[in-house]
């Protein structure tokens, strides 16, 4: 397979590095400064599970110079997925896919409003991963895996394709039975973990071990699961439970990238987190009072740094 990589942070930085370590067909589409540091110096990956180098990287900020690949792995920030397909376009044959590795549950319709929805599946990824500086990527914690399904679920050739070649990578992938499910499970943890610790400043082995933070992950988990079963999607009876676990086995130190975008007066993945639900929410007309308040109280960092980023 020809994968390309759109976006070459955390994320994309370690996946995709994997695939072009392993000698799979990556692109990597980057700008800037990350565009230059690997034209110059490759990529480079400290890792948990052991470091790697990229020495030649076949990058660029031109998709139309590639043309059509098999697949595209969208790692950008979830606020730029609009702009990112827009610019990926060209990547896009009639038999290419797109999966979306973001936090967050709005990326399948956004890519399927501009690339059509036969080439898009649903995904997510686990991997606690930031930059270092320009190509260079530190893995901190979580053994990282992908996780991606059509969005009706159906069983085929062209998933089964993609997760054989993420493996021979030695990247754990899996095919999702119910992709809307796991992608669900997957912002159950991440966003309430993302607005306390946003909130709070500390990492999550410091709230979760209080009393009156924790209650308050407990309660926004609560809202959440009303809000899935209300847009028919079961996440189970301890869902609360288990992703409470999920929080006590993560290392003390762990912080999500929304808070440390924000504690770093960056632009964050508010509106597609914390904004979302409140926004699913009121679509369903389902009380979610805690992620509400979670939400206003992120917002005026939000659009502060927004405005800064325009200057």
């Amino acid at each position: 397979m020809k994968i390309a990589i759109v976006g070459v942070g955390g994320v994309g930085g370690y996946f995709g590095g994997k695939l072009a370590k392993a000698g799979v067909d990556t692109v990597f589409i980057a700008r800037g400064a990350t565009l230059d540091a690997l034209r110059t110096k490759g990529l480079r990956v400290d890792s948990i599970g052991g470091d790697f180098v990229v020495e030649r990287v076949n990058a660029t900020d031109d998709p139309s110079k590639v043309g059509a690949v098999d697949a595209v792995l969208f790692a950008t920030k979830a606020w730029q997925i609009p702009e990112a397909a827009e610019k990926a376009k060209p990547l896009f044959g009639k038999d290419t896919i797109a999966v979306p590795l973001e936090n967050g549950m709005e990326a399948p319709d956004q890519l399927a409003h501009i690339l059509g929805r036969e080439h898009v599946l649903g995904g997510l990824c686990g991997i606690v991963s930031f930059i270092v500086a320009p190509g260079h990527i530190k893995h901190a914690a979580i053994d990282p895996f992908v996780m991606f399904g059509e969005l009706d679920n159906a069983k085929t050739p062209r998933a089964e394709r993609l997760r054989e070649t993420l493996e021979k990578a030695g990247i754990k992938a899996d095919i999702a039975p119910d992709i809307w499910r796991s992608m669900w499970s997957k912002f159950l943890f991440i966003a309430p973990m993302s607005a306390i610790g946003a909130l709070t400043r500390v990492p999550v082995g410091v709230w979760r071990a209080m009393p009156e933070t924790r209650d308050i992950a407990v309660r926004a988990l609560r809202e959440m699961v009303a809000v899935a079963s209300a847009r028919g999607v079961d996440l189970g009876s301890d869902a609360v439970e288990r992703t409470l676990e999920r929080y006590d086995n993560m290392t003390p130190d762990s912080t999500s990238s929304l808070q440390r975008d924000i504690m770093e007066g960056k632009p964050s993945e508010l509106e597609a987190q914390a904004g979302a639900i409140v926004r699913m929410a009121r679509e369903a007309k389902v009380a979610t009072p805690v992620c509400e308040t979670l939400y206003a109280l992120l917002l005026p960092q939000q659009r502060r740094a927004a405005s800064m980023a325009r200057l």
